[in-house]
């Protein structure tokens, strides 16, 4: 009987232990959270809201703001010393940083670095530091055309962004027109393989579970398989949309909501990267052939879509202002996209099933011949090349730079 009442305490410690390791998991888990969205600048309410909508997390107002204090996360404003924000700033605008206004700016402040900083105190450094900047950004104007949507997922608008062909390098992007959230932006060789556009839009509707209910694009054939899926995946539904209807073509113009973005993806991010690269080209180092462009791609791939993967992350979080006569919602386009309840909008999407989306698997797994360099044969021997000759992976734009011209030199490209 003794050895029975033992074995059933060794049960209970264990049974304790076990469940005390999952509860320190979960409140991991719910910590992370909590920091996470805090540092992207979401008011309490809004926290409390993502937390019960998107992870089944249910805390009171007292409970989050305990949580915050435990953490050491405050509103209280500690700012940052101006000598710190100062360099920071600086080196941003050695990047593509020169390319953001100083509201854009103190985003990325707060969020890429974790400073705090007033926004007049701000707009004074980015004045003395970068005045011609200033000007030029001053000097623009956007014109917006009217547009309403009852709520997220009702339109994604899908297009390709082709200033960066000269240089071999296609950029595909996805934004979803009452939010604005960017859904997907990809770089690669080619923004023209419908195979390529199709396995963007299947990773996106894997990521969210969530189809639209209509998706927009322009007449081009690479989008001819994307909308093949889409009215096939709708064509189960019963609304007004449903099935061939789910999908609209027209002119690239004529796709506003994405055609819009890109003017802001320019100035912002892509404009950096234009004059980078045409500096190479004003400087014989690169000719537009197919080599110089494989190469191109194979040293600046990696780190160019590590910086449209910061973009897409920092637009998503910033705040859309107010605009006057315009129907559009404003605030921030993850909370509007996930809590449109908060901004007059509804639940457009429609969910997708796991055994749904299996029947692109072939599309989704497939390993396009458009990897890293776009050519199999050159890029196993820039592999080899930057192999042999002691070259680390670039960690950032100038490490790219010393990279292409040391390897164009080495190969005779």
């Amino acid at each position: 009987m003794s050895g029975i009442v033992h074995a059933l305490n060794i049960l209970k410690t264990y049974t304790y232990a076990s469940n005390s390791s999952v509860t320190e998991s979960n409140e991991g888990i719910e910590a992370g959270l909590i920091h996470k969205y805090f540092t992207e600048g979401h008011a309490y309410e809004m926290i409390l809201d993502f937390l019960e909508e998107r992870h089944n997390i249910v805390l009171s107002l007292r409970t989050l703001k305990r949580r915050l204090q435990n953490a050491g996360l405050t509103r209280r404003i500690d700012y940052t010393p101006i000598g710190t924000v100062h360099q920071t700033v600086a080196h941003e605008l050695r990047g593509s940083g020169r390319l953001l206004g100083y509201r854009a700016m103190w985003q990325t402040l707060q969020q890429k670095y974790h400073l705090t900083v007033k926004r007049e105190d701000l707009r004074q450094t980015i004045s003395r530091l970068d005045p011609s900047g200033v000007q030029l950004r001053s000097r623009r104007r956007f014109v917006r055309r009217g547009y309403v949507t009852a709520g997220p997922n009702q339109v994604w608008h899908a297009d390709g962004y082709d200033k960066l062909k000269p240089f071999g390098i296609a950029i595909s992007g996805c934004i979803d027109g009452f939010s604005r959230k960017v859904m997907w932006l990809r770089s690669g060789s080619t923004n023209n393989d419908p195979g390529i556009i199709a396995q963007y839009y299947l990773q996106c509707v894997s990521e969210f579970g969530l189809l639209p209910a209509r998706l927009r694009t322009d007449c081009g054939t690479e989008n001819g398989t994307m909308a093949a899926i889409n009215c096939t995946l709708r064509s189960q539904h019963t609304d007004d949309f449903a099935g061939a209807l789910s999908h609209m073509y027209g002119t690239s113009t004529a796709n506003q909501r994405i055609e819009s973005w890109w003017s802001f993806f320019r100035k912002q991010r892509t404009q950096f990267w234009i004059e980078l690269f045409s500096d190479l080209r004003e400087r014989h180092l690169f000719n537009g052939s197919h080599e110089h462009k494989c190469l191109l791609r194979y040293v600046f791939l990696g780190i160019l879509q590590k910086d449209l993967d910061e973009y897409r992350q920092l637009w998503n979080n910033h705040t859309i202002r107010p605009v006057r006569l315009s129907q559009c919602p404003s605030g921030k386009p993850d909370a509007m996209y996930h809590l449109p309840h908060r901004f007059g909008g509804r639940e457009c999407g429609f969910p997708v099933s796991w055994e749904a989306l299996h029947h692109f698997d072939g599309i989704m797994q497939a390993s396009s011949q458009y990897n890293l360099c776009g050519d199999e044969n050159l890029e196993m021997h820039f592999v080899d090349l930057q192999r042999r000759s002691g070259l680390a992976p670039p960690v950032n734009w100038t490490a790219a730079v010393q990279n292409y011209i040391s390897m164009k030199n080495i190969s005779g490209v």
